[in-house]
């Protein structure tokens, strides 16, 4: 799940779990993890700075745009989203008004309309909203002077507007900037998918593998995870992305390496005593949207049977690979499909089939099914006969992303934790079917200056409610970046710089259930990023 504060005060709380379990308990103990979000799927909120050498870096893939012809005053509009020829007559622009940008090059773009047709010059000099699949004839090469553009095919010819409200292709000439009827104005009207195919295709695949390769070995090493190891965490939960079942060549634009990547968070895992949940964070297709799901432009369109099918393959590879290395402890099928675009009837059967593909090469691991995001009950899963044996749900609490949780103030945000939070994981623990597992939680809300004491007592709160679930929780993520500084509200672990500098403020003891759970909150300031006396991996 993305964030999208920023400015937020630099210090962080990190949650020291202490446990020790009494004779009567199983040979499971409950999950305290943390996700390594922002390391094998790129989000840009976690590490903005990825992105900073994309020339035209504010014209990614799925970039809002919206035109205006600057001698006419009126928005280019795709009157019903598309369908027929393009005019120029609106005085306002709403959606029938916006484009959602495909890359090509840092100067080639694609304008995709809202019902998912582009624009083309396929029937000649007049433009219209009416092709699927895009190819050179719905390709326009754009000349930029800041928000002034000109547009052009690539062979050549200039988009002009007509008196009768028309945009052709047949500018006779190049057009100076003070030519208002091939001049238009841009406006930006969203830039929010900042993910791996924006990163790939932004940069291209040279520079993108350098950028990414630096990346994936210097985000997360192996000092992170000895730091967790020491630190009350058990497991981590790792994010990938689909292409990862085609390194070394993944399809374009996606850049190879985070399988050896993967390969080396299994072996520090070793290392360190810690277990791994393998996440199938971004699915073919985007099962949600959005920039986690490594969407190209917030369209969903995982629900079709080929990219399914393609989806099961990646877990075939995943599971195939892992099932019989010691430090698996699960994997997840997807991470948060969209309520409102993954059918319930079309998700449950992909668990099912997942399910008995893990099994096919593992008795032992569980696996694990993300409830869907939007409003969806989580109790369907639980009705739905996923599998018998070692089963779980992934929930995700965040008191964020929804209107509601704007009004609140912090105690009301801490009462809701217990008054609405609790009841809930209490009764799914007792619902008879897959474990629970609060799998992505953050000590960040809307309060706007909270105080310190705060932010612990949210914190602890969440833990008295999150350490319930019978499968246990892992914290969103292990850390991420404010304008260009670690925000460690959110970070769990340690931020790159200097030393590392903790005060220890121990909140209480307390007994839950067989546990005992002494919690302390520490506050993080920064730890070195030398990893000499990290081994190698194999």
């Amino acid at each position: 799940m993305g964030l999208t504060r920023s400015g937020l005060l630099v210090f962080g709380l990190v949650c020291v779990l202490q446990l020790s379990h009494s004779s009567s308990d199983s040979d499971f103990t409950k999950v305290r993890a943390v996700s390594l979000g922002g390391w094998l799927v790129v989000e840009g909120w976690i590490k903005p700075s990825l992105f900073d050498g994309i020339p035209n870096g504010d014209m990614l893939d799925g970039t809002q745009v919206q035109l205006k012809s600057v001698g006419l005053q009126k928005y280019l509009s795709a009157n019903g989203g598309g369908g027929g020829n393009l005019t120029v007559d609106q005085d306002a622009a709403s959606t029938s008004e916006t484009f959602r940008l495909w890359r090509v090059s840092y100067r080639e773009y694609q304008f995709r309309c809202i019902n998912g047709k582009f624009l083309t010059a396929i029937n000649g000099e007049v433009i219209s909203a009416t092709v699927v699949s895009p190819g050179d004839t719905e390709t326009f090469y754009i000349e930029r002077n800041n928000s002034m553009l000109h547009i052009k095919l690539l062979n050549g010819g200039y988009l002009q507007v007509t008196d009768n409200n028309q945009l052709t292709s047949n500018y006779p000439s190049q057009p100076g900037w003070d030519d208002g009827m091939a001049t238009f104005e841009m406006t930006i009207v969203a830039n929010n998918i900042h993910g791996d195919y924006q990163l790939a295709n932004g940069y291209g695949p040279q520079q993108a593998m350098v950028v990414l390769t630096e990346h994936r070995k210097n985000f997360i090493t192996g000092k992170d995870f000895y730091f967790l190891s020491q630190n009350g965490i058990n497991a981590v939960r790792i994010p990938v992305g689909w292409w990862i079942a085609y390194d070394p060549n993944p399809p374009a634009p996606f850049i190879s390496g985070s399988l050896d990547a993967l390969d080396r968070a299994f072996y520090w895992a070793q290392i360190y005593g810690l277990k791994c949940i393998v996440d199938l964070h971004a699915a073919p297709g985007s099962q949600n949207g959005m920039e986690h799901s490594a969407s190209r432009d917030g369209s969903v369109d995982w629900p079709s049977a080929a990219n399914i099918e393609k989806t099961l393959d990646v877990i075939n590879f995943l599971a195939q690979r892992y099932a019989n290395n010691p430090c698996l402890l699960g994997i997840e099928l997807l991470n948060e499909p969209s309520a409102g675009a993954v059918p319930l009837d079309t998700l449950v059967p992909y668990y099912r089939t997942g399910y008995q593909i893990v099994r096919r090469y593992s008795d032992k691991a569980y696996v694990i099914f993300c409830q869907r995001i939007g409003n969806a009950d989580p109790m369907e899963l639980y009705q739905s006969d996923l599998g018998p044996t070692n089963t779980v749900v992934d929930l995700h609490y965040y008191n964020l992303f929804n209107p509601y949780f704007e009004k609140l103030n912090a105690t009301e945000n801490i009462q809701f934790i217990y008054n609405d939070r609790k009841p809930q994981v209490q009764a799914l623990n007792s619902a008879n079917g897959p474990l629970v597992f609060i799998g992505e939680w953050v000590n960040e809300w809307n309060v706007t200056d909270a105080s310190q004491t705060q932010y612990q007592l949210f914190a602890k709160a969440q833990l008295d409610v999150y350490d319930e679930a019978s499968f246990g929780w892992s914290y969103w993520t292990v850390r991420w970046f404010t304008v260009g500084k670690p925000n460690v509200h959110a970070s769990y672990g340690r931020m790159p710089c200097v030393s590392f500098v903790h005060t220890d403020m121990t909140l209480e003891t307390y007994h839950q259930k067989d546990n005992l759970l002494r919690m302390r909150m520490m506050m993080v300031m920064t730890i070195t990023d030398n990893d000499s006396e990290i081994p190698p991996p194999k």
